[in-house]
């Protein structure tokens, strides 16, 4: 049997908390016996979510921690006052060695502030951006930075590009992935300030396979595996790249049901379109690794269902079975050396 994946998993982080996050765990371990999931969190809670359930016992341990970070909180003060937090807590076991990955529907701030404080940068890593799986015509494309740094410096984003690379090349299995970077035009001088200063030093880079700049229109295309920018830009592509799916979508699916003969004509055409919009759909892809530290941390959406949280957990286990860090730390360093 393969090695164990063992997932430090925030049971009070999100929209849908417990039930949700509880529910993804137990749809992973019934499934796959490679993995072993620490529900972190109030114990009495998650015990009584749990009773209602039949499951394997060998695979789920609870792990109690007394408070809960709010998404309003402000996230350096959460991290330092609420030590018995279940995201302080569940980073503590990644920092420890306990668990090899943490996963989180809670607050996007705290996660970010005690990745870096807690677990840790990667020596030689400036900046740890996150990095979501989108889905194109091609495939999947990952957005690297989408919110973890909003002033980031051309240094920060070649990082970005190489951790991006490793990550494609090794999870999702494209051999020399197309690294851009977003801009306003694809002519080498447009741009602003951070995109003119960086454009020449991804050229320069022989890590990477560095194809250009990239227009927002041409990121649905699957132009690029790797889509590069500071986390303001990221951020706006990926609220907009989500908003607009899921209105077409919705538009479709009320399109298909407008009189008779649309119904019928959707009959006809449920197979297929069932399977192109499962394609669109972001629960299928998991969370954000937040790429660069010394141990595992996946963001998740806030209103994560159990699907999106069941797929976060299985990234876990690519990432450890294919050494990211491990790449990451070659790659880097090699130059910080």
């Amino acid at each position: 049997m393969s090695e164990i994946t063992k997932v430090a998993l925030d049971a009070m982080g999100g929209d849908n908390a417990p039930k949700a996050i509880i529910q993804g765990a137990l749809d992973v371990i019934t499934k796959r016996q490679d993995i072993h999931v620490f529900l972190v969190g109030k114990e009495k809670i998650i015990e009584e979510e749990l009773n209602k359930h039949e499951y394997p016992k060998e695979q789920i341990s609870i792990v109690n921690a007394t408070e809960i970070i709010e998404t309003a909180e402000p996230p350096v003060m959460a991290i330092r006052r609420k030590k018995d937090s279940s995201i302080v807590v569940a980073m503590n076991m990644v920092k420890t060695g306990q668990a090899d990955a943490f996963v989180s529907a809670g607050s996007s701030g705290a996660i970010l502030v005690g990745g870096q404080v807690l677990v840790g940068r990667i020596k030689g890593v400036e900046r740890p951006p996150l990095a979501p799986l989108i889905p194109t015509k091609n495939g999947v494309s990952l957005l690297i930075d989408c919110g973890a740094n909003v002033d980031a410096r051309p240094s920060h984003l070649v990082q970005f590009a190489k951790m991006g690379s490793i990550y494609m090349k090794n999870v999702i299995g494209i051999d020399n992935p197309k690294v851009a970077i977003v801009n306003i035009g694809a002519e080498e001088e447009k741009g602003n300030a951070l995109v003119k200063e960086t454009f020449p030093l991804l050229k320069a880079c022989e890590d990477i396979n560095f194809i250009g700049s990239i227009e927002a229109r041409e990121i649905p295309h699957g132009e690029a595996d790797v889509i590069v920018c500071e986390a303001f830009v990221g951020n706006v592509i990926l609220k907009l790249f989500e908003g607009v799916g899921s209105t077409l979508i919705s538009q479709i699916k009320n399109g298909l049901m407008t009189n008779v003969r649309s119904k019928i004509g959707a009959l006809l055409v449920k197979p297929t379109l069932k399977e192109t919009l499962k394609k669109f759909d972001a629960s299928e892809y998991g969370g954000a690794p937040l790429l660069g530290l010394n141990g595992l941390v996946v963001k998740t959406h806030g209103n994560s269902t159990a699907k999106e949280v069941a797929n976060s957990i299985i990234q876990c286990v690519t990432f450890k079975e294919q050494r990211i860090n491990d790449k990451i730390k070659e790659t880097i360093q090699k130059k910080v050396e």
